[in-house]
């Protein structure tokens, strides 16, 4: 599993400076593979959890005794004693020297090692494989962290008021868009719908471009409150089973025609882009929009 990899790759590396290209880079992956899969198995940022991992370390060794604040400082990776001072006190609430004065770790709130994942109860079908033409999207945009994920359903709610008044709809049916998501694992999610040319006249919505792509396409059939115990299992077992990677693109969500926004059932599409389509040189890329291997349409969020 794609995080147990790099769980291991993060605990055996706590004594040195090592960035999220370098662990995406050990684990065979993109950087945005690997922040997408991390963040659906933790919930957790893989950059934020390292933070936390190197600062307990060091909050450990304070309580026993660390002689030079700024030598421990530099061997996890900061620049100064500041710096370290300034991550130090937003992590725990107290300064480095607090620590070294009362000799224990107390009250401080310690980043534990995660336990390997044992896998999820999804069970994934295979995908198809589709190559994705460029794509126009006008919709409604909103940054979202790991932890306020959940707020994207009234995101839905509220881009639905608006959604009537979007001219010139490729296809009735809304797409969601994944896209832009940095070390600390935010993200931008965008309630979309695909349009032939950008309209004119509409405040406050986003305007996006998606490039081609080849995309791996998963069905998610269980209810939408499970989609990320999907993500979980495509980014951390499939693709790397299959020796794909997500490209640094961005991923959508197609609602199926039978989903059901009040009841959240009805079946919903996942669309990840392939970073080279030689990693997946046993299939052929269909077209979108033409053949048996065609996206099936999207349904209304």
């Amino acid at each position: 599993m794609l995080t147990n990899r790099a769980l291991w790759i993060i605990e055996r590396n706590l004594d040195r400076q090592i960035t999220l290209s370098e662990i995406a880079d050990i684990c065979g992956v993109s950087k945005t593979h690997l922040a997408h899969a991390f963040g659906a198995s933790t919930g957790i940022s893989v950059m934020r959890y390292l933070r936390g991992r190197r600062l307990s370390a060091a909050a450990q060794a304070l309580a026993d005794g660390a002689p030079n604040i700024l030598t421990l400082a530099l061997e996890i990776g900061y620049s100064s004693h500041e710096a370290f001072s300034r991550a130090f006190h937003l992590q725990f609430g107290c300064t480095p020297e607090m620590v070294r004065q009362t000799a224990n770790t107390e009250g401080l709130t310690m980043v534990k090692a995660l336990k390997p994942s044992e896998g999820s109860g999804i069970k994934l079908e295979n995908p198809r494989f589709v190559a994705g033409p460029p794509m126009l999207a006008v919709g409604l945009a909103e940054r979202h962290s790991l932890d306020t994920a959940h707020n994207i359903a009234a995101q839905w709610q509220r881009f639905m008021a608006v959604y009537g008044d979007i001219p010139d709809k490729v296809n009735p049916i809304p797409v969601g868009v994944t896209t832009n998501m940095d070390e600390d694992g935010n993200f931008e999610y965008v309630c979309a719908v695909e349009v032939s040319k950008f309209p004119a006249g509409l405040s406050g919505l986003a305007q996006i471009r998606i490039p081609a792509q080849n995309y791996a396409v998963f069905l998610h059939s269980e209810h939408i409150a499970r989609i990320v115990e999907t993500y979980r299992v495509i980014l951390n077992e499939w693709l790397p089973a299959n020796h794909c990677v997500a490209a640094d693109g961005p991923s959508l969500e197609r609602h199926l025609e039978t989903f059901d926004p009040r009841t959240g059932f009805g079946g919903v599409e996942i669309w990840i882009p392939l970073a080279d389509a030689s990693d997946s040189n046993r299939c052929e890329f269909a077209a979108y929009g033409t053949g048996a291997a065609a996206s099936r349409p999207a349904a209304s969020s």
